[in-house]
């Protein structure tokens, strides 16, 4: 009986642990059950399209960039395509012995290894690098086949920025370079964030950077399924990139590097543009530099030899140089005299060679004066005396209204980052600039030297060229521009860049035809006579000599004396022609001593080459270079038919689509007076385009 209960119980046990297995086991398949339930129905979307994400690999495409073009269509910047050796270094076991073991199959230079070395510093792990670039076939070859030696190395076909003309316009033209971390971060920030997918480069300069957004294109992508492996296996779905819109420049670049020629080894800046609408024809730094240097990631040596150099090639004069006008200012200071009534164009002052104020003798050129001199007269022989008692009566809060419309000490607004203001003193800028007590002060004597472009004035080429436009176009005012036109690269139609036409000052056209005359003199009988002798047509300008240091009292200038770099700096301000002026210009030759030394002669060529389309013959440029040139020796030649080297065009042909081909130069005229059949790629003649 006692077994029976025994074998009862233990069934029991059985029993109730069957049943917990049986409950534990439907719980297991019920929770199973409600999870598959709740992956392939309520989660079915959303693990779609993880698996998709997956399986299916977005790409970016990076466009092409825009051309950029002079207004004769030469093109200033392209594009090639060529094969880079790249590393992910967060794929490379040993970083070192992997560029070491690469090495022996093609070059690698230490310059190649330094620029590497920052780009990992600057760059995420992750990130394809290039060790090398525009490997040649040979070397491509011989990594193809050791290629699985090197999981963390791969060949790329990227396109390269290329400037086929070298130094020629370096400043305004710009360059790009790698995006960094700072630049990298602003555009995670902006809506250009999805366009900037696999863009590794950006506009660093210039019109480079101010027209990134036109010059880089839409990026567009392509899906494609890859393997487990992540090796791409089919396209699924394409999206094209649409390159850059190409720029049209305002610049003729021919006259661009004719001006850079004449200015030689020296330091300087010229602008020229046309008062009429703004558009800058000529805008020159000198020193240039060769912008090709930057695309691939500038070398040490060579940035160092850039950066640390006593000419400062990468300092954008024309753009951010400032100068003293030194004698360039005196017509802007006869028209704020006129505007204020306190000197009419009849009334004399005599030059006796010096001006007294308190105990201070501010001396004219020479050692002897001018005489009797009246407002015409005043700028045709640039009496000093004559400006200085101006300058007395006007005071300096009146001299900084009358000529800050004219752009003095401001920005002028060109499509161009970092533009400097210049200055432009008053009363008020002295307090704002200075802190001791004793510092804010305005000295009346202070005064005296502004009124001939000395003292504290300040200002660039631009500011210069864009007040003189305004000047003899009567008050007429235009934002300058260096872009002319925006080509859409798909429709070909182009947008013309807004000649951004300013609020024209109200000067009077009698006092402006009296400035106009008196420039004009002073190209026949003043300061310039002997420069513009010949010229087959009127132009005016002022020369200037500008201190670039201060002397001390009762001292003399002895340039054979002063260091170089401390030597007077030459300025000339002209436009041409006299009754409707078509061009406006302001240069400075660093330290190269008078006005009509140095800076006229390259105004003189500038102008024979816009109004007559001359290119001046190898002796007269030879002399310029050097700043012992007068009028134009030689036979000058005409400016279409000199060769640019490097130069191309664009070629457009219904079948074969846009391609960019070398330069041809127009035949030669043949004995009856035809010209031989030219080629179809010559670039307009250069002073006909200006007009």
């Amino acid at each position: 009986m006692t077994e029976l209960k025994d074998i009862e119980l233990e069934l029991g046990r059985f029993r109730a642990r069957l049943l917990a297995a049986v409950v534990f086991v439907l719980i297991g398949f019920g929770l199973l059950t409600a999870r598959l339930v709740y992956l392939q129905v309520h989660k079915h979307e959303e693990l779609a399209t993880r698996a998709d994400n997956n399986r299916i690999a977005v790409v970016p495409i990076v466009p092409n960039r825009g051309l950029i073009v002079d207004r004769n269509g030469i093109v200033l910047a392209n594009n090639y395509s060529a094969f880079t050796l790249e590393i992910t270094p967060s794929k490379a076991d040993d970083l070192d012995a992997t560029i070491d073991a690469l090495a022996e199959l093609v070059e690698i230079q230490p310059r190649d290894r330094k620029r590497f070395k920052r780009l990992v510093d600057e760059s995420k792990s992750f990130e394809s690098l290039p060790i090398r670039t525009k490997l040649t076939d040979e070397e491509v070859a011989r990594f193809t086949a050791q290629r699985y030696r090197f999981p963390a190395v791969e060949i790329k076909a990227r396109l390269f920025r290329n400037y086929p003309l070298g130094e020629v316009g370096s400043h305004l033209i710009g360059y790009i370079g790698r995006i960094n971390p700072a630049e990298k971060e602003a555009l995670e920030e902006s809506e250009d964030q999805a366009n900037y997918r696999g863009t590794d480069y950006i506009g660093k300069l210039g019109v480079e950077q101010s027209y990134e957004r036109d010059l880089h294109g839409t990026t567009g992508f392509e899906e494609v399924e890859t393997s487990a492996g992540g090796r791409a296996v089919r396209r699924l779905k394409s999206n094209p990139a649409t390159p850059g819109n190409t720029l049209v420049m305002s610049i003729d670049i021919r006259l661009q590097a004719m001006i850079e020629k004449m200015f030689g080894d020296r330091r300087g800046a010229l602008v020229a543009l046309d008062p009429r609408n703004g558009e800058i024809l000529a805008f020159v730094s000198k020193p240039t530099f060769d912008p090709n240097l930057f695309v691939d990631g500038i070398d040490v040596e060579s940035w160092r030899e850039l950066n640390e150099s006593i000419d400062k090639p990468l300092l954008n004069r024309a753009l951010r140089g400032t100068y003293p006008p030194g004698s360039t200012f005196k017509p802007f200071m006869a028209m704020a005299a006129l505007n204020t009534g306190k000197r009419s164009a009849t009334q004399t002052i005599y030059d006796g060679g010096t001006f007294q104020f308190g105990n201070h003798t501010f001396r004219s050129h020479g050692d002897g004066g001018l005489g009797p001199v009246d407002m015409t007269r005043s700028i045709v022989k640039s009496s000093n005396v004559y400006y200085y008692s101006l300058a007395n009566e006007m005071g300096v809060d009146l001299m900084h209204d009358q000529l800050e419309p004219f752009g003095f000490g401001r920005r002028t607004g060109i499509d161009l980052q970092s533009e400097v203001t210049g200055l432009l003193p008053s009363t008020a800028w002295k307090r704002r600039a200075y802190k001791r007590p004793e510092q804010k002060k305005w000295y009346a004597g202070e005064t005296i030297s502004l009124g001939i472009g000395q003292g504290y004035n300040n200002f660039t080429m631009l500011q210069l060229a864009s007040a003189t436009a305004t000047l003899v176009s009567g008050g007429e005012r235009y934002r300058p521009r260096l872009v002319r036109e925006i080509e859409d690269v798909v429709t070909r139609a182009r947008r013309t860049v807004a000649n951004d036409a300013l609020q024209p000052l109200p000067l009077q056209p009698k006092h402006v035809q009296l400035l106009r005359r008196a420039l004009y003199l002073v190209t026949q009988e003043g300061t310039s006579a002997r420069i513009f002798m010949g010229a087959n047509y009127q132009s005016g300008g002022k020369t200037g000599t500008a201190q670039a240091v201060g002397l001390r009292q009762n001292e003399k200038y002895n340039a054979s004396k002063i260091e170089e770099h401390k030597r007077d700096h030459s300025l000339y301000i002209a436009f041409a022609p006299v009754d409707a002026p078509t061009v406006a210009l302001a240069v400075v030759v660093e330290n190269a001593g008078f006005g009509s030394d140095a800076a006229a002669p390259i105004a003189r060529r500038v102008f024979d080459y816009l109004q007559l389309g001359l290119y001046p013959s190898e002796e007269d440029m030879a002399l310029v270079r050097i700043g012992k040139a007068g009028a134009p020796v030689g036979t000058p030649r005409p400016a279409e038919m000199v060769p640019l080297p490097g130069a191309t065009v664009i070629l457009r042909t219904p079948n074969a689509g846009q391609q960019i081909v070398p330069l041809v130069l127009p035949e030669e005229p043949l004995a009856d007076g035809t010209a031989a059949d030219a080629a179809p790629l010559a670039s307009a003649n250069g002073a006909r385009a200006a007009q």
